[in-house]
């Protein structure tokens, strides 16, 4: 309950006498802070007892006094279990993608030995002990998850949180009266892996970030800050729209305005607002609006990614009580049925990727700094949007496309009206609204069951209604592959194509001419980076753009249709990277697909620069295969070129073979009889030569290359630098086809967190447990190492690399200084650190009980 104090705003002063003294215990809390928990767990994989295979964590007979008793937990989640023999793990943290590949594992899921035929595999612990100060007695105090896979439950000090099943939904428990003040603390989680909840590698365990938040009694609720910005005909005046939903957790009413300021791109103050004092009740919420105007915003767009701040401070007795600080983007989306998106009022083509989180190496436990770089390699192809298929990401993907100037369509993991399924849409929308990144929300993806029947018009028309509840800034959309024009598709704001050869887009647009359309998927053509002839029985496909199943349309197929139909805002490719699972065409023993414009590894595919000639500005050509042919002499070689130049001369060894006009949209061929050598191909743009690409035969293998992608790195335990590896001939030129098994060692403040090499069919491992010897073979001349710094540790890296027969290589990264995020200290496993917690659990006398074992 509200009650407003005044229709003027008072002075801090003039609202000093209306505060009642009970408001002391909060006005005397410390303010809000929100501290890293990523550092210092303990992990152990099994259920078999109840927590590991290694010993018993539950005794037999007690599976389910998980929550028979409030604070009894037992086993592994108990508050007192002893993990000192568990594995030391940071977060993110994946344990399936160190798990072997197995014929018997899950075909869409990459073969791993995970699932219900491994249930020793399939099931892990996590413990994190840690202290909460006698000082924050009084303040509230919470975990916050952005995603553990999948259907975890949660414990602290032996009291049960609760259970989420999605692995995609970030979630928080508030801890407070569970906690020991004063004392040592314990979190415990399990996850089950077992079941699957989409159709592609999911990862397992808390592959995301975790937190812990403390506030005052009276504090801004979770997701409570919602800002939006108008702006006017000529976009030199916006007025950006704040909401603060504020909840009072204390036991006695609360007095208090809300002061926005907001801050520009530069850190200057623009302006700031403050609303009328009002009264909130115990244990009740209320929204403060405010208006901010501002003159000559710098918008946010693609090219010129502004971002401002929005400070939302809760203010009782003249004094911050809680602030929460927003970045927002001033910006206008349109949505038309005629001519596609635009932004700020300019017509934007979408020529965007799908993405599933999965990285080689690493797994789904992609931490910020690895996001980030995935973004900036799709972004130097030139995509300029997004499409988090099909989940909702980790949330520093948005920070990233916020800073980067990525376009992001922003999808639900499940579709239906029941209350998970409408509560995981309303976390998605409540998290991520406040993105500028953020242009379109989908609340399906080719759900047969509703596409083109009744059922589909009318789910689809109630998640819409309710997903504006909380968002009707932005349209939605379902991405669908049949039954065009009824069902979903009759419904959704914003009508998705899933692969245009599916149906009739033209008699769809003919038939809905006031929808607004898109293609959610398109361009699916599979290949393998460097090979160029086709062995279906080594389960590897050719990287000209020509191999699809017959339900999917190549890049040179999906890009001119888009661009003849302006009507359409564009479309998002299958996919910018290549994934685990679903190995289409293949089974066994293929173990990831080979959908992507880049590998694994984010190593460029030749029709990666199919891409970037027709979505990018910049001058581009590339001609391929290359040209390490030895034993084929004479033999035709078909040779592709991409660009982007008027007309392409190419050349054998000097001799010209031939200039030809590159029409738009296309690409150019020639067949070449092999002979050893140079082969090189020249751009012209009004007749003159201004682009040139070449391969050419190369010597056998003589020394081992390391090629950093930064050699400046944030000492702040999660930056990455992604490592090129090769091998080089004599002449110091890189061997394509190498194979070589490549060894690794470190030095100084840094670790190797995993190799990789972009082989759909590689069985090797992506990481190596402590006392081993890192090593990863190259796949077509390349191999990846991914270095990451530890937190709070400059310093100079090391890396080495080391092959049989080869001169070595290293290279050196530079950690340096930097400011680290507030984090919750790592607890000594030595140390004793239970002095008085408060309150003080009692232990009493049990009766015996068959079922029980004290």
């Amino acid at each position: 309950m509200i009650r407003p104090l005044h229709t003027l705003i008072l002075t801090a002063a003039a609202l000093l006498p209306l505060l009642p003294a009970s408001l002391s215990a909060a006005e005397g809390t410390p303010g809000r802070e929100r501290l890293l928990l990523n550092e210092g767990w303990r992990f152990a994989l099994g259920d078999s007892r109840g927590g590991t295979r290694d010993f018993d964590a539950v005794p037999v007979g007690t599976a389910f006094n998980y929550f028979s008793k409030a604070g009894r937990a037992e086993g592994a989640a108990a508050e007192k279990f002893d993990d000192s023999q568990w594995q030391e793990v940071t977060l993110p943290h994946d344990w399936a993608v160190a798990l072997p590949f197995d014929a018997r594992g899950s075909h869409s899921h990459g073969y791993k030995a995970l699932g219900k035929l491994f249930p020793e595999n399939s099931v892990g612990w996590y413990r994190r002990k840690f202290v909460v100060p006698q000082e924050d007695l009084g303040r509230r105090i919470f975990v916050e998850f952005d995603g553990i896979f999948r259907d975890s439950r949660v414990w602290v000090n032996g009291f049960y949180l609760g259970t989420k099943e999605s692995g995609y939904a970030s979630f928080a428990y508030d801890m407070t009266e569970y906690l020991n003040y004063g004392g040592e603390n314990t979190i415990v989680v399990r996850a089950d892996a077992t079941l699957e909840e989409g159709w592609f590698y999911e990862g397992a365990g808390i592959y995301r970030n975790v937190w812990l938040l403390k506030t005052a009694p009276v504090h801004v609720a979770r997701h409570g800050v919602f800002v939006r910005s108008d702006l006017s005909a000529d976009l030199a005046v916006a007025t950006v729209k704040a909401s603060a939903t504020v909840r009072n957790d204390s036991p006695a009413e609360a007095v208090l305005l809300v002061r926005s300021v907001l801050y520009s791109p530069k850190g200057e103050v623009v302006a700031q607002a403050e609303t009328v004092p009002a009264v909130l009740a115990p244990a009740a919420e209320a929204t403060f609006e405010s208006a901010i105007p501002v003159k000559g915003p710098a918008l946010w767009d693609i090219e010129h990614p502004n971002l401002y701040r929005l400070a939302t401070i809760v203010v009782a007795s003249g004094k911050e009580i809680d602030r929460v600080e927003t970045r927002l983007g001033i910006r206008k989306i349109e949505w038309t049925a005629n001519d596609g998106f635009h932004l700020n009022g300019k017509r934007v083509q979408i020529n965007g990727t799908n993405n599933h989180q999965d990285h080689a190496g690493v797994g789904a436990a992609i931490g910020d700094s690895l996001n980030y770089e995935r973004i900036r390699l799709l972004k130097e192809m030139g995509c300029n949007a997004l499409r988090t298929s099909h989940n909702p990401p980790t949330p520093e993907v948005l920070d990233a496309c916020d800073e980067l100037g990525m376009l992001v369509l922003d999808e639900t993991r499940e579709t239906g009206v029941n209350e998970k399924e409408l509560g995981d849409l309303r976390e998605m929308i409540l998290r991520d609204r406040n993105h500028p990144s953020v242009i379109l929300w989908s609340v399906g993806n080719e759900e047969w069951a509703l596409e083109g029947n009744p059922k589909g018009e009318l789910v689809t028309r109630r998640m819409q209604d309710y997903g504006r509840l909380f968002d009707d800034t932005r349209p939605f959309t379902v991405a669908i592959s049949g039954g065009w024009g009824v069902g979903s598709s009759t419904t959704t704001e914003v009508m998705g194509f899933n692969y245009f050869n599916h149906g009739d887009m033209d008699s769809f647009h003919a038939q809905f001419p006031d929808k607004p359309t898109v293609g959610t998927e398109e361009g699916a053509g599979c290949c393998t980076r460097g090979i160029y002839v086709q062995d279906m029985a080594a389960c590897l496909l050719p990287a000209y753009d020509r191999y699809k199943e017959k339900w999917f349309v190549l890049a040179g197929e999906s890009v001119p249709h888009y661009e003849a139909r302006k009507w359409a805002a564009g479309a998002f490719r299958w996919t910018g990277f290549d994934y685990r699972g679903e190995p289409s065409p293949f089974g066994w023993p293929a173990i990831a697909s080979g959908f992507g414009v880049m590998d694994t590894c984010g190593f460029p595919k030749d029709t990666y620069f199919y891409y970037k000639a027709w979505w990018t500005k910049e001058s581009v050509i590339h001609v391929f295969p290359h040209w390490n042919w030895k034993g084929s002499e004479g033999r035709p070689i078909e040779v592709w070129v991409f660009s982007n130049a008027e007309e392409v001369e190419l050349f054998l060894n000097g001799k010209s073979l031939g200039k030809k006009t590159m029409e738009k949209f296309g690409h150019l061929e020639w067949s070449v009889p092999f002979a050893p050598g140079k082969l090189l191909a020249r751009g012209y743009v009004g007749g003159k030569a201004v682009m040139e690409d070449f391969v050419e035969t190369t010597g056998a293998p003589a020394s081992v290359r390391l090629t950093p992608r930064k050699t400046t790195l944030a000492a702040d335990g999660d930056d990455v630098s992604l490592v090129t590896v090769e091998v080089l001939d004599a002449q110091g030129r890189a061997v394509p086809d190498a194979d070589t098994l490549v060894r690794f060692a470190l030095s100084g403040p840094g670790r190797i967190v995993g190799v990789g090499n972009g082989s759909p069919v590689s069985h090797e491992a992506d990481q190596f447990p402590e006392g081993m010897v890192w090593q990863r073979s190259l796949f077509n001349g390349l191999a990846q190492v991914i270095v990451k710094t530890r937190r709070g540790e400059p310093g100079k890296i090391a890396l080495s690399a080391t092959a049989e027969g080869l001169a070595p290589a290293r290279v050196e990264i530079a950690a340096a200084t930097c400011p680290l995020k507030p984090s919750v200290p790592v607890l000594s496993l030595t140390e004793p650190h239970n002095a008085s917690p408060v309150p003080v659990l009692v232990e009493v006398d049990m009766p015996a009980n068959d079922e029980k074992k004290e």
